[in-house]
């Protein structure tokens, strides 16, 4: 029995998805910051939202250049690390954009 099970890359499939869809979910982040600006500064309140989306697009982007580099990688080990990253950074972010929008529903801008 091996010691360490064997390291089974996700499909490239998998890899073009996850690259694709975070990529354009960097762009519904900063569109969803500018219009959160743009209500915090007629309304003159604050929120932890924008700030939020901020650091949502970082995940989304970590995810995407994760499985971009996925795709241009040659050795399955690395392959297998830079997939995870990509799948993890886009699972954090799209919970974290969920909460996201739970703040903006149920907070008084």
């Amino acid at each position: 029995m091996p010691l360490r099970p064997t390291l089974t890359p996700l499909a490239e499939g998998t890899s073009r998805m996850v690259c694709s869809i975070s990529a354009a979910m960097v762009g519904a982040c900063l569109t969803g910051i500018g219009l959160l600006r743009v209500s915090i500064n007629l309304s003159k309140s604050g929120t932890i939202a924008d700030d939020l989306l901020s650091f949502d697009a970082i995940l989304f982007l970590i995810a995407t250049l994760s499985a971009y580099f996925a795709l241009r990688v040659e050795t399955a080990e690395r392959l297998h690390r830079l997939e995870r990253i990509a799948d993890v950074a886009f699972i954090l972010a799209m919970v974290m954009l969920t909460a996201v929008c739970f703040i903006i529903t149920y907070m008084t801008l």
